[in-house]
């Protein structure tokens, strides 16, 4: 057996534990992902059984899909809602052309400095270790490409935002950024994945729906993901 399964991670399971799922629901079958999902985060996490294990990397590296709502009224050490919330102190709220004009800054090939709570290492250690430990965490710049941000919605103090982006990019620091260019607070209320290059929400399983045992059927084939991916 061999394929992609396309599944829609629910928040709280981290990506490991919906492979060990998948694995243990094909009968044991070699099983990765193409891309960790934050376990506060939902949506696509697209697997590889069999073979397909090999063929992860070249989905890894396609453009994904998120929506998100940035909460411009408040500010945590995190930059979402796992750290104590600060209420920011905004006189007058931006209006929605403000927003959308301050996202437009965010798009095309620009430098995103990571969250300090994220998993990149420094020094050997996890950034987010690090910051727990409340030591200093300097994280530098990163090259991103971001296609486009929308602003899909808008009522103080939620804005909500679908983006088309590269490999790389940090939701909460786009929360943080657009925040700070506001001169508001900027905190990723949550993270929705609605798509891995071809892979998208739509033909996505639930991982509660995962057939047991599953079998060949179930899953997209290699050839299908290839054109796909083409």
């Amino acid at each position: 057996m061999s394929g992609f399964l396309v599944l829609d991670k629910p928040i709280g399971p981290s990506s490991m534990r919906a492979v060990a799922v998948v694995r243990r629901r094909g009968g044991g079958i070699k099983t990765g992902h193409a891309g960790t999902l934050d376990p506060r985060a939902s949506g696509v996490l697209v697997l590889g059984l069999g073979k397909a294990t090999k063929l992860l990397e070249r989905v890894v590296a396609t453009a994904k899909g998120y929506e998100t709502e940035v909460d411009l009224s408040i500010r945590t050490a995190t930059d979402d809602l796992e750290a104590e919330p600060e209420i920011v102190d905004v006189a007058k709220p931006p209006t929605r052309k403000m927003v959308a004009d301050a996202l437009t800054q965010f798009t095309g090939d620009i430098m995103q400095k990571p969250p300090i709570f994220s998993a990149i290492k420094v020094g050997g250690r996890r950034a987010y270790a690090l910051a727990r430990q409340d030591k200093p965490v300097d994280l530098p710049l990163r090259p991103i490409h971001v296609d486009e941000l929308t602003l899909l919605d808008y009522a103080w103090p939620i804005a909500t935002i679908s983006i088309a982006c590269g490999k790389g990019f940090y939701v909460r620091s786009l929360a943080r950024d657009l925040g700070i260019a506001l001169n508001t607070g900027g905190c990723c209320r949550n993270i929705r994945r609605t798509a891995v290059g071809p892979f998208t929400i739509d033909e996505a399983i639930h991982l509660d729906d995962v057939p047991e045992p599953l079998g060949e059927a179930n899953l997209i084939s290699i050839d299908e993901a290839l054109s796909r991916l083409e």
